[in-house]
Parts: structure tokens; sequence; C-alpha cells
């Protein structure tokens, strides 16, 4: 349990981190996201290969797999598409806004379940959902739109297609998650690869040494390892441990963008920030607390049963 909570740790830490190398890079975000989805397919691939997982699956499991190929399919081209739009964000405004903004994806999630899927709140989840809302609209309200608002319009954007990341996974049952990320970092580098031919071109030849290591290091480390050591800690963390430590990515970027990168951000802004991180999460946490406070009550009861025996 040490060692998944580590391997979270790190691999949220080495998320929040992306933003200061994907400034450094001359290359359109478009670029960035395809040569981040190829670059980090390989390493994942061996990591698949070293664990000698062999399939070795049953016609019903075969069938069901090809059925979810659609899906999969889907949610690498979010994927891609939530990158390119997450990169434009980091260059259009500062890193925490733009990292706020994206992190109003459990909101969309919640609000598109309530819709489609006709999902029912307790009263806690929804005071969350609203508390995100306001902290998002503190978060507008007391920003430069003039200077920002092509960064926060990128930044939920890429929340947008996360959000569609995230629902087309829920129809996802057949496919193990570090293999799901693989195909899924196949099928974005799929989509990207003629996006960047006709809009764009490549650049390759235009980066010197340093870029270079920077590119490599966006695809290795920010990519590769991360979601290696995020899918070994996630097979041995609890649903709460999970939310709880994927936050670590947000206050990393947010304090890399104060203290590293000196941007500036009002009290007005953090004040919306603080309310859509600190509520998003409660509203996923959210989900076993009716349960657990209900058995804590059951246990005050028979305590006092007990008593009133003796």
């Amino acid at each position: 349990m040490k060692r998944s909570r580590l391997f979270m740790i790190f691999s949220m830490m080495i998320f929040g981190t992306i933003s200061v190398f994907v400034r450094y890079l001359s290359l359109s975000s478009s670029e960035i996201a395809l040569y981040r989805s190829v670059i980090a397919a390989f390493p994942i691939g061996l990591f698949l290969f070293f664990r000698k997982r062999k399939e070795r699956s049953g016609a019903k499991e075969n069938a069901a797999k090809k059925k979810e190929i659609l899906l999969l399919i889907g949610s690498g081209a979010a994927l891609g598409i939530n990158w390119i739009l997450l990169f434009e964000a980091y260059r259009h405004t500062t890193v925490s806004t733009a990292t706020l903004c994206y992190y109003t994806a459990p909101v969309i999630v919640t609000a598109v379940s309530l819709i489609l899927f006709r999902e029912r709140l307790t009263k806690l989840q929804l005071f969350c959902f609203l508390m995100s809302v306001l902290g998002f609209f503190f978060l507008m309200g007391f920003s430069d739109l003039q200077t920002d608002g092509a960064g926060i319009a990128f930044g939920l954007g890429a929340a947008g297609f996360y959000a569609l990341v995230i629902l087309l996974n829920k129809g996802i049952s057949g496919v193990e998650g570090l293999e799901r990320t693989f195909l899924q970092m196949i099928t974005a580098a799929a989509v990207l690869l003629p996006y960047v031919i006709f809009f764009g071109g490549f650049h390759l030849h235009l980066l010197d040494f340093p870029s270079w290591m920077v590119l490599m290091t966006v695809g290795l480390l920010h990519t590769g390892l991360a979601y290696c050591l995020y899918f070994t800690a996630i097979a041995g963390l609890k649903g709460q441990q999970i939310a709880l430590l994927s936050y670590v990515d947000p206050l990393t970027a947010v304090l890399i963008s104060v203290f590293l990168l000196s941007e500036t951000t009002t009290v007005w802004q953090m004040t919306g920030g603080i309310l859509i991180l600190v509520f998003s999460f409660l509203n996923e946490w959210s989900g076993q607390c009716p349960s657990r406070i209900a058995h804590l009550f059951r246990i005050g009861n028979h305590s006092r049963k007990t008593n009133r025996r003796d």
C-alpha cells in the first residue's frame, strides 16, 4: 500500500510539471500531442510485454472487446484533442488558470450524467456541484478576459474532451487499464497524424538538441513512465485514496505557476480555484460518505443498545 501511494504521488507530480516542458518547445500543440502519444506507446508496450500478459481470451470476451473498439477509438481521439487544447491553454494564460479550468472536468461529467444517464445526486453531491460551479464563476469573473480569455476557453475545451474520455471509458470493461491506455495512445496518434499532415506539417528537423531532450522527456517521463506508475498505483489503492492523491497534480501545477514561473494570480482567482479543487474532490469522495456515516450511526446505536442491556 505504501509503494502504491508513492507511485501515485510521483505520477501526479510528474503530470503537474508538464506545462514547463511544453512551453519550452517551439512546436505546435498538435505536433507535441502526436509525438507524446507515439513516444509513450513504446515504453508502455514494453511494460506490458515484460509483464508477460498473455492474450488467451475466450470467444465471448473477444466479442466484447470488438464491441468496445469503437469506444476506445473515440476515447483515444478525445484524448489527443484534449492534449492539444490543454497545451494551447498553457500558452494563452497562466499555468494555474489553465489547470484550474481543466479541473472543471468532474463538474462537466456530473452535469452530463444528470442529463444523459439520469443519475441522482445526494444533497452533499449537489452542494459540491454548485460550489464547484461557483468557483468557476469566481475564476472567470475576476480574470482579464482580453488577456486570459483564449486560455480559459482552451482550458475549458480540454476539460470537455477529458470529460468525454471519462464518459466513454465508463462503457469499456473488457480491456484492462494499462492496455486501454496503450490502445488509446495508438488511436490518438492515428487521429492526430492526418491532422498534423494537413494543417501544420512536421518540424522536428528544426529542433536543437535541448529541445529534443525536452520532447523525449514529455513522451517518456510525462506520458510513458507517469502512466505506468499511475496504473500500477491504482491497482493497490482504494477509490477515495485515488481521488485524494490525484489532486497532487493541480496543486503541483499551481505551485510551479506561482513559485517557478512567477505568474501572478489574484486572491479571487485563487478562491475560485480552491472552490473548484476542494468541492470537485468532495464530489468524487462523497459517493461512499453516506454509507460510512450510516455505518457509524449503526455502530453508535448498537453501542447504546448494548449499554442499555447492561
